[in-house]
């Protein structure tokens, strides 16, 4: 089960890589400003996290809009993430959670993933601008996507 709704978002340090090098990605940069849309992932370049995170892409000013930044969160490493983003034009941050220190932290840990291996859920946090919980969804299988509907009503609320 993900973390719930209510509960404090935990926060955390996960790397990412732009042009200009590895920056760091800490959720409470976010706190008093904006709310945060994390988007849990199992892995680039695979056929339905490429679909989700181009979608959200081609949509993002509909979050920015609604007072909020998007995250994408995988267990890939931050030179796969940059080479994925740009190969597809991914166009928000995607954050390394190498070591799955916040793939743990928020419960979204995938056994088995791809025979073997852990992975990162595919779920969908809204984190207001105060640390707290505000939607919370881990889909059933990795090739089901969250309702991003459910995530938009909920950020309208908070807008």
């Amino acid at each position: 089960m993900p973390l719930p709704v209510g509960s404090k978002a935990p926060d955390f340090t996960l790397k990412t890589k732009t042009a200009e090098g590895l920056r760091d990605v800490r959720l409470s940069e976010n706190f008093g400003k904006k709310n945060t849309v994390l988007l849990f992932f199992p892995a680039a370049f695979t056929g339905v996290c490429t679909n989700e995170m181009c979608s959200i892409s081609g949509g993002l000013k509909d979050y920015e809009n609604l007072n909020a930044e998007v995250i994408g969160i995988s267990v890939d490493s931050p030179f796969a993430l940059e080479a994925w983003a740009q190969k597809e034009r991914i166009n928000f941050t995607l954050a390394s959670d190498l070591n799955k220190t916040a793939t743990h932290a928020y419960d979204v840990v995938l056994e088995g993933f791809a025979g073997d291996g852990t992975a990162a859920k595919r779920a969908v946090f809204v984190i207001d601008q105060n640390g707290v919980i505000q939607y919370s969804e881990a889909t059933p299988t990795p090739k089901e996507l969250p309702d991003f509907e459910k995530v938009k009503a909920k950020l309208a609320e908070l807008k």
